[in-house]
């Protein structure tokens, strides 16, 4: 069964927690970088549904405890464009597909080596580059521009669902 994703709650968690650590989730700042914990975390928010598999999941219960994909750039987009099982699910496409609870990706380095990942909380009409807003972790920002990042690559991650 799929259900739509809930945008509004997740832009909310975004907003509640883009400046601030959610105590539930640790906080990988300091090894590596939280943005990805923090994306999760907002998509969870939006779909209220883990994937426990244990190849290919998608699933936060404690540092010791969770997939991959909960907080690596790469591996998240992997798990977002191809799930069909559990949890949210994605295509990448162009940025006039973005919306409010959507995930950016920014290779800073090139070579499609991605390694931030802001969540949209805001687009102009029709989104673009210089009308988006994001909320991020590592470099903690809420309603920041995207235009304001340095980045070399760039891909949008459009959530269309959540299988239950």
């Amino acid at each position: 069964m799929i259900r739509p994703y809930n945008r509004v709650k997740a832009v909310s968690y975004a907003h509640e927690w883009a400046l601030g650590r959610n105590p539930r989730f640790y906080d990988f700042s300091g090894i590596g970088g939280d943005c990805t914990n923090f994306a999760s975390q907002c998509l969870y928010a939006g779909s209220g549904v883990m994937n426990y598999s244990q190849t290919n999941g998608w699933y936060y219960i404690d540092l010791n405890s969770r997939a991959p994909s909960w907080t690596d750039v790469d591996l998240l987009h992997r798990f977002l464009v191809t799930n069909r099982f559990r949890g949210p699910f994605a295509r990448e496409t162009g940025v006039e597909s973005m919306m409010p609870g959507d995930i950016i990706q920014l290779s800073f380095v090139g070579n499609n080596d991605f390694n931030h990942s802001p969540v949209v909380v805001a687009t102009g009409s029709p989104p673009q580059i210089n009308n988006i807003l994001v909320a991020t972790h590592s470099a903690d920002h809420d309603n920041y521009p995207l235009s304001r990042f340095n980045w070399r690559q760039i891909r949008f991650i459009h959530i269309l669902g959540v299988y239950v």
